[in-house]
């Protein structure tokens, strides 16, 4: 016979931190035969694919599968292992919360599994790890005691040394009867007798069973229906018939097993569930009915069945859930009724199950749920919405859950994570927003007041462009941000600054932008952990491309820098239906942190927290049209400017496929004013028109070198201003305003300069002509005074010559001189000179 050995049995994370995302990895890698055919099951509780993919190397089986979502998980794989005579069956069990980072070691407790002749060498993490683990994880009520793992090594052991002759008599022909290992749902470890029929294309169960039966397998068969009730097996404690054909619960007999605590029928043809129809079974604690025909659940179905533990209902056809259906269940702690097409969640859905701690509302098409849908679930602590029609968080319905600790949202189409999403969830540990085909931004308090929130998982977003600094506020234990394979340019040093517990970042696979945003990532003063910084590279700008983002030296980026609007935003097109509202996301980043307005096809102006009928826009960029019609389609220009200049992105929006066309030749451009060193154009467009560029180049015919320049500017300006040109310069001056439709519209003109040496010549000749004139003006004046002031002395020589001679006889002192005199007649009978001086008026051109 041939032996196999285990030489491997644990499940590790194929990527780094995989767990919880989308396209993470599980592998559980199994030494089997050359050629042994091995097939696989699903996975639960959260939702796997039906098949897991086998890829044989050699010796070695490998088995994936895709691992979405966020939480505490409870994962089976089943293999089912052909080898000649030996027919053996592995089954493990994993329990694991989402791990903070490393290489986590899962907590890997293995099930029931038959070994084979030669003893097996099983590894597994200590019982101290899985230990610590779980009490970290908040697990521990469901592995109770790990020691049990010594005692499962030691019966597998002992079951190694079970053979073909120890089987009881009574086994049915080419079954396997033999002891194995097994856990309950509550994990208890146990050896059960385990007759196991799996895969022999049974129509009907074998007449007769081993009495001390406690686990029968009748996994892969054509059975039909269950005929003969089996209550002679009193110690029966699982049956597992999946994967069969069976059609109807009435034709599963299987008589008062009160020790029966797992029932599979999983994988057939089953249509209804009907009143009491396991009302006998008043022990079972595990009922997967999961991947049936199952449209129709009468209200008293689970009657009789108060102890029952976790119920799978996922992947079938219902489509509403009764909440008369869990009246009968108040122990239920997991519930998965995902990937059914349920039209709408209603109020108190869930209400009577008081015990909850896991619920699985995957792959629904959910669009929303009422505010009060899950209340009454107080002990929930993991919840996911995976793969559904979410646009917006369904935040009011989150906030009744108060004992929440895992949150899967994967895989919606939500739009934007706006202020107040997440807030006041105190007990909220991780939280999953991956895979988002549409999500643009995390606005700012989006996250607020999550004091036990440990770790944030947001990857795999192609739209994500924007992490406002002021996005999480209040996270004081906020650990492990990951945030890898968006479109982020970059993430801000004040959304780090504001975790003070945070330990490691996961920034790689994004498009960042080396420039004085990301400078503190250069050197990272923080003691933030980046998680793959080998795989942090500069997308631009372009003499960056390509440099890892520390190889860019700091001194190199400018402390401000210019905004950027990310393309993935905004699309170039939006198709918009009359009556709908539209919302253009428009986000940018730049330091100081940009202004951000829109411009209409009409060419209005709209700030931030304005509007009007029609419009709004909202403080972070968004822009809504609400009602929009015929008229309001066109043109929308975003705006992004700060003291360092601007950036524009624009977005044609069609209402039911129509767009405003531009008339033939609208486009008419003219020449405002010309000087010697600019050039003032105006230009009027039709309605809808794009962005204008202006080009201007040197003519041929110019004796300057051919230099062309361009110019953008925004949809509302309808004048530009060319400056620093040359004197007396031939140009060619365009300007292009493109459309949807009409790609070219576009006007030239030729324009000469004005020449500077005209002006100086005539300027040269109007100084000359002003210095003249005030020059004879002084001289006349000058004149007019010396012919007055001889005058004036000759007047008073004159009167004192005869006052002298009239007085010469009455006076001794007629040889005196009157005062007056003195300065023109000296009493030596000589002249006295007088000095002056000249002020020099500068009277300069511009003055002029």
């Amino acid at each position: 016979m041939q032996s196999q050995s285990v030489t491997s049995l644990a499940l590790r994370r194929h990527a780094l931190h995989a767990a919880g995302r989308a396209n993470a990895m599980l592998f559980s890698q199994v030494y089997i035969p050359d050629g042994t055919p091995v097939h696989c099951w699903s996975l639960d509780p959260f939702p796997w694919p039906r098949t897991l993919s086998r890829g044989a190397y050699g010796a070695v089986g490998r088995f994936e599968a895709d691992v979405s979502g966020a939480g505490f998980r409870q994962v089976k794989i089943k293999n089912s292992i052909h080898d000649g005579k030996t027919h053996a069956r592995l089954q493990v069990l994993v329990f694991s919360a989402l791990s903070t980072g490393g290489d986590p070691d899962f907590a890997v407790h293995p099930g029931r599994m038959t070994t084979p002749v030669e003893p097996v060498d099983l590894q597994l993490p200590s019982a101290k790890d899985n230990a610590d683990r779980l009490q970290t994880e908040g697990n521990g009520a469901k592995m109770k005691d790990w020691s049990l793992q010594a005692c499962f090594l030691m019966g597998l052991a002992v079951a190694a040394t079970v053979g073909p002759d120890q089987e009881k008599d009574d086994c049915p022909a080419s079954c396997v009867c033999e002891v194995r290992a097994w856990f309950s749902p509550s994990s208890v470890y146990m050896e059960t007798l385990t007759v196991d029929c799996n895969d022999l294309g049974l129509v009907t169960l074998p007449e007769k069973l081993p009495a001390g039966t406690q686990v029968l397998l009748l996994q892969m068969n054509n059975i039909s229906k269950v005929e003969r009730p089996l209550d002679y097996l009193a110690n029966i404690t699982e049956i597992d018939i999946s994967q069969n054909n069976l059609s109807s619960m009435s034709n599963i007999s299987l008589g008062n097993l009160s020790q029966l605590l797992s029932l599979h029928a999983e994988e057939n043809w089953i249509a209804a569930l009907p009143d009491g129809c396991l009302a006998q079974l008043t022990n079972l604690q595990e009922l997967y009915v999961n991947h049936n025909l199952i449209s129709f659940i009468a209200p008293r179905a689970f009657l009789g069945l108060r102890n029952l533990l976790r119920l799978h209902l996922n992947s079938n056809r219902l489509q509403a859930v009764g909440p008369q259906w869990f009246e009968d269940t108040p122990q239920l702690e997991v519930l998965m009724i995902g990937e059914n097409p349920i039209i709408q969640i209603q109020d108190m859905n869930f209400k009577p199950l008081i015990s909850l701690r896991s619920l699985v509302l995957a792959r629904m098409n959910l669009s929303e749920i009422p505010d009060n849908a899950l209340v009454g679930l107080d002990r929930l602590e993991s919840i996911s919405f995976y793969d559904n029609m979410f646009a917006k968080v369904p935040c009011s319905a989150l906030r009744k859950v108060p004992s929440l600790k895992f949150l899967d949202l994967n895989k919606n189409p939500i739009q934007r994570i706006q202020r107040g999403d997440f807030v006041d969830l105190l007990h909220l540990n991780e939280l999953g927003i991956n895979s988002m085909p549409e999500l643009v931004s995390i606005d700012a308090f989006a996250m607020s007041n999550l004091p036990e929130l440990t770790k944030i998982e947001a990857t795999n977003n192609p739209k994500l462009s924007y992490i406002h600094p002021n996005a999480f506020y209040k996270l004081p234990r906020l650990e492990t941000l990951m945030v890898n394979s968006n479109a982020l340019s970059a993430l801000h040093r004040i959304t780090v600054e504001s975790l003070p517990n945070l330990r490691e970042v996961s920034m790689h696979s994004n498009p960042i932008r080396c420039n004085c945003v990301v400078r503190w990532m250069s050197t990272n003063k923080t003691s933030v952990r980046f998680m793959e910084p080998e795989s942090l590279f500069c997308a631009g700008p372009p003499e960056y491309k390509g440099q890892h983002v520390r190889q860019v030296h700091l001194r190199e980026m400018m402390e401000i820098c210019l905004p950027l609007i990310s393309p993935e935003s905004l699309p170039a097109r939006v198709s918009a239906r009359h009556g709908t509202t539209v919302s253009l996301h428009c986000r940018a980043f730049a330091e100081p942190e940009p202004d951000i307005y829109w411009i209409t096809p009409s060419g209005d102006k709209i700030l931030p927290d304005t509007g009007t009928v029609k419009y709004y826009m909202h403080p972070e960029g968004t822009f809504d049209i609400y009602d929009i019609t015929e008229r309001e389609a066109g043109l929308y220009t975003c705006v992004a400017h700060n003291v360092v200049g601007a950036d524009l992105k624009r977005v044609s929006v069609q209402v039911n496929g129509y767009f405003p066309r531009p008339a033939n030749n609208a486009l008419k451009l003219a020449i405002a004013a010309v000087g010697p060193t600019s050039i003032l154009l105006s230009w009027k467009a039709s309605h809808g028109s794009l962005t204008p560029s202006i080009k201007w180049s040197t003519t041929s015919e110019s004796s300057l070198p051919r230099v062309a320049f361009k110019a953008r500017v925004p949809a509302d300006v309808k004048t530009y201003n060319l400056t620093h040109l040359s004197p007396s310069t031939w140009y060619e001056v365009c300007v292009d305003v493109p459309s949807v439709h009409q790609k070219n519209n576009r006007k030239c003109v030729n324009v000469t300069t004005g020449g500077l040496e005209l002006k100086a010549k005539s300027t040269d000749r109007w100084d000359t002509a002003t210095v003249t004139l005030y020059g004879l003006l002084l001289g006349a004046a000058l004149a007019a005074c010396t012919l007055i002031c001889v005058s004036l002395r000759r007047q008073c020589v004159c009167r004192s010559s005869r006052k002298a001679q009239s007085n010469a006889g009455l006076s001794p002192l007629a040889g005196l001189y009157s005062p007056l005199t003195r300065p023109w007649v000296s009493g030596r009978g000589t002249s006295s000179g007088v000095q002056m001086r000249a002020t020099v008026i500068d009277v300069s051109n511009d003055a002029i």
